[in-house]
């Protein structure tokens, strides 16, 4: 019987919520599929900050070393703690457990309406790959001669060789798996998102090193837009897009527009990958903590709910991560639940409640 240990970091807001969700739908598909999981929580984040002046303890990357992954509700509170301060959490597990790899399948389900008209289920399928500890959030750089008519600030991006080559390679070995083109060749499609006609350093070092790594892949249909593009053709034909390789700005910002695309932020999840497994990948849904909304009961807890399928899968539990997105899939083409974002008056547990329900019954 396998048996994994799972570190859970509630966070700030509705975090809480949404772990609480998240962690009954591991239970229930460990139960079902004969996997054991030991959970410990640890309540790290902006209260602990309050009582600390720290988001974790020192010792935090050692202590969750030991876990096979990571779930993280969300973090960030700003009546509480600056948001710069407050992620310092999340960039630390990163960096410091070298997750290089953020992964954000960006899928609308059928019951869902998004709020974008050409997203449909049938058209609406991608998945950016981001770099995720490098880039122009390298932390590099610093503030000189402030408080004088001269001061400034830096922020250095930091693309390194390793860094760029080891996810977009990343990204060409999941476009083979996805196989978005069925087994004609080309199997797949890795898009480039990039900016090189104004970076001319970082962006022209970017495109280069992509060059490099897709001519190892003949099998996978390569293509290049600059990112102010994607955003728009994110929009008008989402149908297009199978694999898109981003760097860490510009993930992070297409994938909040994949966000809408799929139906919101409550419907999306994303992975923190460390993909030689030397150290525990991290699973979260990417909303916000949502402070305003924390303790109603009302947030939608499938994202956190997709997250917990996202980190199965890593592990290795395929049959329980499949039936965990059959089961999303069923009660949101039902629509007899409905969180608030989806115009329903329904609890968040009473969504995890549904998601669970069709877990069982399958």
């Amino acid at each position: 019987m396998s048996s994994y240990q799972i570190a859970v970091i509630p966070g700030d807001g509705v975090g809480a919520e949404v772990a609480a969700e998240a962690v009954k739908t591991l239970r229930t598909v460990a139960d079902k599929y004969g996997f054991k999981v030991k959970m410990a929580k640890f309540d790290w984040g902006c209260d602990y900050y309050l009582r600390n002046r720290i988001m974790m303890p020192a010792n935090a990357l050692e202590l969750l070393q030991e876990f096979d992954a990571i779930f993280l509700g969300c973090i960030g509170d700003a009546n509480k703690v600056p948001d710069h301060i407050s992620l310092t959490l999340l960039i630390a597990i990163r960096k410091g457990f070298d997750q290089y790899i953020n992964l954000r399948p960006i899928k609308l389900y059928p019951g869902v309406e998004s709020p974008v008209k050409t997203a449909t289920p049938e058209t609406v399928d991608m998945v950016v790959v981001r770099e995720n500890t490098e880039g122009e959030y390298a932390a590099a750089g610093g503030f000189f001669k402030l408080g004088t008519p001269d001061a400034f600030a830096l922020q250095t991006g930091v693309f390194t060789q390793k860094g760029c080559e080891r996810a977009m390679r990343y990204a060409f070995e999941f476009a083979r798996k996805r196989k978005k083109f069925g087994k004609k060749v080309p199997v797949g499609m890795v898009t480039n998102c990039t900016k090189s006609n104004a970076l001319n350093y970082s962006m022209v070092f970017w495109d280069s090193v992509y060059k490099k790594v897709a001519a190892e892949y003949p099998d996978v249909k390569t293509d290049m837009a600059l990112v102010d593009a994607i955003t728009m053709w994110f929009v008008k034909n989402p149908e297009y897009f199978d694999v898109i390789v981003a760097s860490n700005l510009f993930g992070d910002i297409i994938t909040d527009l994949g966000a809408m695309l799929q139906g919101g932020m409550g419907f999306a999840a994303g992975g923190n990958i460390n993909p030689e497994r030397i150290y525990p990948s991290m699973f979260e849904p990417i909303h916000g903590s949502a402070p305003k909304y924390a303790g109603k009961a009302i947030v939608n807890p499938i994202a956190a709910i997709e997250s917990i399928r996202m980190m199965l899968d890593h592990l290795g539990e395929g049959r329980a991560a499949l039936d965990i997105q059959e089961a999303v899939v069923k009660t949101l083409t039902l629509g007899k639940v409905k969180t608030a974002d989806m115009g329903g008056k329904n609890r968040t547990h009473e969504m995890g409640d549904a998601i669970r329900k069709a877990v069982l019954r399958k």
